[in-house]
């Protein structure tokens, strides 16, 4: 599952309105309640996890009434082990897929593009890492605080080097120095 920004579920938290600053990327079901876990954020992430893990066990089920299907048309094994093998390694590269993208964005989107349809086969997979880090915290959480984090520094460095009187900077009495 890709991450896209969302509407946030729950808004911004009142000390970090209207001062100007960098604000929080929105997460998927939760909205921005991650940056201070408020809002539901302890819920949210058990309805999460319980949501996902419930998804997977559907989607288990769905394949495995496909995989009987196979068996009642009689393909022939070579057909029913492609079709695992397809699904098994789909299923790797779209857990991997997503679960390194709850730990940094994608180097190459174009990449990231070309690996949907392997990755939407493979949803098993996607559905277990989702599953797996909504048990830790917010898919997602760990990357979007490390970069809202970098941001606040970089903005509030940015704001108390613009801060005073820029006359008083230059060498006190606010003149440009003459050259020699």
């Amino acid at each position: 599952m890709s991450e896209h920004p969302v509407h946030p579920v729950h808004p911004v938290p009142p000390e970090q309105r209207g001062h100007g600053g960098p604000e929080p990327e929105a997460i998927r079901f939760f909205g921005t309640t991650w940056v201070g876990h408020d809002g539901g954020y302890a819920l949210r992430r058990v309805v999460v996890a319980a949501g996902s893990l419930v998804a997977t066990v559907a989607a288990c089920f769905a394949l495995r009434f496909a995989y009987e299907g196979l068996e009642i048309a009689d393909v022939g094994a070579f057909v029913g082990v492609l079709v695992i093998a397809v699904f098994s390694v789909c299923g790797a590269i779209a857990f991997r897929g997503t679960w390194d993208g709850f730990q940094r964005r994608p180097a190459d989107p174009a990449r990231e593009e070309s690996l949907r349809s392997v990755r939407t086969i493979g949803f098993i997979g996607s559905l277990v890492a989702y599953f797996l880090r909504s048990l830790v915290e917010a898919p997602g959480e760990g990357l979007r605080r490390r970069e809202y984090e970098t941001a606040v520094v970089q903005y509030e460095r940015r704001r108390s080097a613009r801060a005073g009187n820029p006359a008083a900077r230059g060498g006190g009495n606010g003149r440009k120095p003459k050259r020699k």
